[in-house]
């Protein structure tokens, strides 16, 4: 019997990519899509699956707060989280939720079926540099100081994504379901942490950061349909 593949994406292109490439596999095959958070939520809660294949880029609540919701259901989930996000910020996080693994969008397709297989097989899948990097954390090895970014919370993360897509302060309350103060504690957080005086300047580094990834999987896609 085939394994039951949840996927979990925003982008229809990506969600078809996968689709095809896992269907492909005779052991595998993708048995729901759900295009959010709260869509996926929806659907786990009376769904049998073997693993969810998460992006993080949702709408609405993201990756990482999807997976805790996940795991609030069943505690032994199987996760692979698959982004265009900067595994060395984002890994960690999506460990911590409870992901079973972490790989980049950029990766090719037989290491993303690697990938599933190894977190079907019960195991942890990171790349070789994810791995080196946190046994020389564990050893007290790291060469680098910890960039800003890292310093922000999960939800001080999600709340800055919010602000990056362009949305207004009450937008993003309603959007994760937070008070207006709350949303407005969080970014006086973030601009502390990030070293932000100007609210203009806040709102041009979220906006970079939220797009960053975004053109990393525009030109992986442009690459892949020439």
């Amino acid at each position: 019997m085939a394994h039951r593949i949840f996927l979990v994406e925003d982008h229809p292109v990506m969600r078809e990519g996968y689709v095809s490439l896992l269907n492909a596999e005779p052991d595998l095959h993708v048995c729901a899509e759900a295009s959010s958070a709260e869509e996926g939520f929806e659907l786990a809660v009376d769904l049998e699956f073997d693993i969810a294949i998460v992006d993080l880029s949702l709408p609405g609540v993201n990756g990482v707060e999807f997976i805790k919701r996940l795991r609030s259901l069943d505690p032994d989930v199987k996760v692979l989280v698959v982004s265009a996000h900067d595994e060395a910020l984002y890994a960690e996080r999506a460990l911590r939720a409870g992901a079973r693994g972490y790989l980049m969008k950029h990766e090719s397709a037989r290491q993303f079926v690697t990938a599933v297989r190894t977190v079907l097989d019960g195991e942890l899948y990171l790349s070789d540099s994810l791995q080196t990097r946190f046994l020389q954390d564990r050893f007290g090895h790291a060469t680098e100081s910890t960039p800003a970014i890292e310093r922000l919370t999960d939800r001080e993360l999600e709340v800055f994504e919010h602000f990056g897509r362009g949305q207004s302060t009450r937008e993003v309350a309603e959007a994760l379901g937070l008070s207006l103060k709350t949303i407005e504690s969080h970014r006086a957080n973030i601009k502390n942490k990030l070293g932000i005086d100007r609210a203009a300047e806040f709102m041009q580094r979220a906006v970079v950061w939220v797009e960053s990834p975004m053109r990393a999987r525009q030109q992986k896609e442009k690459a892949e349909a020439s």
